[in-house]
């Protein structure tokens, strides 16, 4: 019999990702503190890598203890622009802060993954992908946020890489996973070595 295996989120995004390829489980959102924690995590000089782990590990953890016996996977994802970890925008002038800040520069989706069973982490890893944004004038930014409307304010970035996005950047180096937020492979492999699913 197959053991029990939980997603720790209520992203549709990663439980699509995860009925994609065929996985069955099931999904309970994490009772966490996030921006607590990551304060928290940056006071004591935790770096967007650290925190992305921290996080996995704590949402796979809270569910682990309502679900001992099932293998419970924990994932979140960190943006940074060197130490500086960006949230989502809260309205459009926040919108335009973050991407008057990414213009010209390369920044970072860090993705962190924990498999908990019976409150012990089985395995967990960061997977980090690289995004080059290139030179935006302030006219495209404006023409860009009109064109987006209220969208920009659901990603951390102000953008969705599957809609116009895309347009910001010059090259992203990465796994597609990762930057989605749920690096598959990495897991997949996890998965068949602890026995969870078929080899």
């Amino acid at each position: 019999m197959q053991p029990k295996l939980i997603l720790a989120s209520s992203s549709p995004f990663r439980r699509s990702l995860m009925e994609n390829a065929g996985l069955v489980f099931e999904w309970s959102a994490a009772n966490i503190d996030e921006r607590k924690m990551e304060a928290e995590l940056q006071k004591s000089a935790a770096g967007p890598r650290e925190v992305a782990q921290h996080l996995s590990r704590a949402k796979a953890m809270d569910v682990s203890q309502r679900y001992p016996d099932a293998f419970v996977i924990g994932s979140d994802q960190t943006m940074s622009l060197g130490e500086h970890v960006f949230h989502k925008p809260k309205n459009r002038e926040e919108a335009k802060a973050t991407l008057i800040a990414l213009s010209g520069n390369v920044h970072y989706l860090n993705s962190g993954i924990s498999i908990v069973r019976s409150g012990h982490v089985e395995w967990e890893g960061v997977f980090s992908a690289s995004l080059h944004v290139r030179e935006l004038s302030d006219k495209f930014i404006e023409r860009y946020l009109d064109r987006v409307g209220d969208k920009v304010m659901t990603s951390v970035g102000a953008y969705q890489l599957e809609g116009e996005g895309i347009h910001l950047f010059s090259r992203i180096d990465g796994d597609y996973f990762t930057i989605l937020g749920l690096p598959m492979l990495p897991l997949l492999e996890a998965l068949r070595n602890l026995g969870v699913i078929d080899v």
